[in-house]
């Protein structure tokens, strides 16, 4: 770590190995973060408190909240906001955009691949077994048409900067992939406590983000359905992410239900109303596969609406995401996404993955085993922060836990090295700090259309030097500003 010399709010603020949004390696402020830096000086020492007071109390007022499971102070949080905007010049944006592009065209061709012929097994770019041993992996869509053949309407893909500055991916988020209300919360207040500065810098608006994924439901819709009805499919109240439910129903001007309001007949989707019985063409779903019908997943889930992977393979009604998705979820597959790409699009990979040594291998589990206090350890199909070993940071007796379990079950996880996220400015207690930051954006795609908003949710390690940025494990956000 070493001080950079500058003025209030910016006196504690420190650069490290990492590579920093705001700042070059010598202290000079990058240009597109000139204007901002020029505002925070000028700014009274009092003013960036309120105005960051006048955004907590914003969330707190609009409900913006998010649940934390098996914490004994209480589940129910507002959501962490960071004050200062992370910047994106359109330049970089429009590598990061092209590389989206990319990726998400090839997760879908390699989806309907292993669901229908399997050219990939059959030429072993991907390792048969890796597949068919994925517990995302579903048997019941093998030779299933989905609508526009996509699997995945909807991804969050994980970015973070490394210290060469380049962006590369962490992971892909198909299955049920949240924050994006978050992203949408934030634009809101950032234009409400910094309207000035906002409207001078040229910022790319995400407002529409609503339409857009409104437009990309309705272009899944059975064809003969010419005014289709879509519905939100939400746990309910409990799930951590239930906000981000309400908020984008009301969004889109959906109806949010849940499993008991729906039900099926004569193979097919109907939702109960005051006005009796109403056909459902778009089913928006925010659970897992495991939960969505117990005729054919888990018997035990009171969340899902019994016979609905029928009235699905019928082609009856459409699901977004797709059912089986979450075997491109899989982080052990994640590491042959560039090969995939070279696969379907004959391209190189826009957007490098991150170094990952699959487990499951005799020669890269040693290597992995016997650096364990250097490397991340994942399970590959939690999220969240979730099920995860950050080696330097762990204790011998974490560690020792954490081989155990690589022993026992190694296809259960990946192994990446602890990659110094960059660093953004931060209000914390009162001065501008240096944070850990990722980002997420969300890319929309319909089969023929890939819509992405111009930003994403920027996830914030608000804990001084931690690299974990969840909500759940104590991060925050900030708001995304692509220039034009």
């Amino acid at each position: 770590m070493n001080a950079v010399d500058l003025p209030p709010p910016f006196t504690h603020y420190q650069l490290s190995g990492a590579y920093d949004e705001m700042f070059d390696a010598d202290g000079s402020t990058r240009g597109h973060y000139e204007a901002l830096f020029q505002r925070l000086l000028e700014l009274p020492p009092d003013e960036l408190k309120q105005r960051q007071q006048a955004a907590d109390l914003s969330f707190l007022h609009q409900g913006i909240t998010f649940t934390v499971y098996g914490n004994d102070e209480g589940t129910e949080r507002i959501f962490p906001y960071d004050l200062l905007p992370r910047i994106i010049p359109a330049d970089e944006w429009d590598v990061i955009e092209r590389g989206l592009v990319q990726r998400i065209t090839a997760l879908n061709l390699f989806l309907k691949d292993i669901y229908h012929d399997g050219h990939i097994l059959n030429d072993k770019i991907v390792p048969r077994d890796l597949v068919y041993s994925c517990k995302y992996y579903r048997r019941q869509m093998r030779g299933v048409r989905v609508p526009n053949d996509v699997y995945v309407a909807v991804v969050g893909t994980d970015l973070i900067r490394v210290n060469s500055g380049e962006f590369v991916v962490l992971e892909d988020n198909l299955r049920v992939p949240s924050g994006v209300s978050y992203m949408l919360a934030n634009r809101q207040v950032m234009k409400y406590v910094f309207p000035r500065m906002f409207s001078t810098y040229g910022v790319r608006p995400v407002d529409h983000y609503g339409q857009a994924l409104l437009a990309t439901l309705r272009a899944l819709a059975p064809k003969r359905r010419a005014d289709p009805n879509i519905v939100l499919l939400s746990p309910g109240v409990y799930n951590s992410a239930y906000f981000e439910h309400a908020y984008l129903a009301r969004q889109m001007g959906l109806t949010l239900v849940e499993g008991r309001d729906l039900l099926v007949h004569d193979n097919v989707v109907y939702m109960r109303t005051t006005a009796g019985l109403q056909r459902v063409d778009v089913i928006y779903r925010r659970l897992d596969d495991d939960f969505l019908d117990p005729l054919a997943f888990r018997p035990d889930s009171m969340l899902g609406v019994p016979g609905l992977l029928n009235v699905y393979r019928s082609g009856n009604v459409a699901l977004a995401n797709a059912i089986g998705t979450g075997v491109a979820d899989d982080k052990a597959v994640y590491a042959y996404l560039p090969a995939i790409i070279r696969y379907y699009l004959n391209q190189d990979a826009i957007l490098n993955n991150v170094e990952t040594y699959l487990l499951s291998d005799d020669k890269q589990r040693r290597h992995v085993l016997a650096n364990l206090d250097k490397l991340v350890v994942k399970a590959v199909g939690e999220s969240g922060g979730y099920g995860m070993l950050i080696g330097p940071h762990a204790s011998n007796g974490e560690r020792e836990a954490f081989r155990e379990k690589i022993t026992a079950d190694p296809r259960n996880y990946i192994a990446q090295p602890t990659l110094a996220l960059s660093r953004a400015p931060c209000y914390i207690d009162g001065s501008v700090e240096a944070r850990h930051i990722d980002l997420r954006p969300y890319i929309l795609y319909s089969g023929d259309q890939v819509t992405i908003v111009p930003g994403g949710l920027t996830r914030v390690a608000l804990r001084r030097g931690s690299l974990v940025v969840n909500s759940s494990q104590g991060g925050g956000s900030k708001d995304t500003w692509v220039l034009s």
